[in-house]
């Protein structure tokens, strides 16, 4: 059997809408290492017994019915030697997302596109109804410019420009405290914004947690003046000059907002 004849034993379970592999794979970032990220988009979450059933003949080693990041599957498949991370999604909180952010507008506080960028790279297996083909064509036009403002708005807020407890703010008293947990954790949040202002300010759909450096390099048309040395720099920093370098990396990324080519499309 192949991958795909693996991951299409999900379309015939009770209230599956679609089914797509993500990821890397789907990418075309994916290496011998890369996992296969399925997505499950159902209108009742199968039952752990009926997953088990799919699991069992093929892997003798998985995870089934975890919850730690949402309803989600892990297993290794034995003869592929390959491992498969499989996520549950509910349809109507997926459209619940598709419509508030893209088609409202509405910025998170990190990660606002990362579920459309996984929608926008699916390679969809399975789609009798045509209605995850339909989402995708929403998230397939030009980035909305309510939602690249707004984004670039709550950021640059979280960052630095609230008048309270902004991250920078909330790190300088890590600092004066020495508390080095909170020192990264907030130094945490606040490249989680820096980012999402970064791929906003370029109209680029943000592709999650994992290489983002790289990815910028490659896929932002402006980059902020001394982009890679600063990150360098913030991430080993935990002195009293870490507040300033934060400072200097908002204003650099605050200067290199304009306006790319507004015709950028996800697909």
């Amino acid at each position: 059997m192949s991958v795909r004849d693996f991951i299409s034993k999900y379309n015939a379970l009770p209230g599956v809408k679609a089914v797509g592999i993500g990821g890397s794979r789907s990418a075309g970032s994916g290496d011998k290492t890369s996992d296969y990220d399925i997505y499950v988009f159902t209108e009742q979450e199968p039952s752990v017994e009926e997953r088990l059933n799919i699991v069992r003949p093929i892997s003798s080693k998985y995870e089934v019915g975890g919850d730690y990041f949402g309803p989600g599957d892990e297993y290794w498949v034995d003869s592929e030697d390959v491992e498969f991370d499989v996520m549950f999604f509910d349809t109507k909180w997926f459209e619940g997302i598709v419509n508030s952010v893209w088609l409202e507008g509405k910025a998170w506080n990190a990660y606002t596109t990362a579920f459309l960028y996984t929608l926008s790279n699916l390679e969809i297996t399975y789609d009798p109804d045509n209605w995850l083909g339909n989402l995708k064509k929403t998230v397939c036009t030009p980035y909305p410019e309510k939602l690249r403002e707004n984004i670039i708005h709550r950021g640059l807020m979280l960052m630095k420009d609230k008048p309270f407890s902004s991250y920078i703010e909330q790190i300088k008293k890590a600092v004066e405290r020495n508390d080095l947990n909170s020192i990264n954790h907030r130094k945490a949040a606040f490249l989680e914004s820096y980012f999402d202002v970064l791929f906003a300010a370029n109209r680029l759909l943000h592709p999650g947690e994992k290489r983002l450096i790289a990815f910028a390099v490659v896929n932002c048309k402006v980059l902020p003046k001394d982009f890679e040395k600063d990150i360098a720099a913030a991430l080993e920093d935990r002195t009293a000059a870490l507040p300033t370098l934060l400072s200097e990396m908002v204003e650099k990324l605050r200067e290199s907002i304009r306006t790319p080519d507004s015709s950028r499309f996800p697909c």
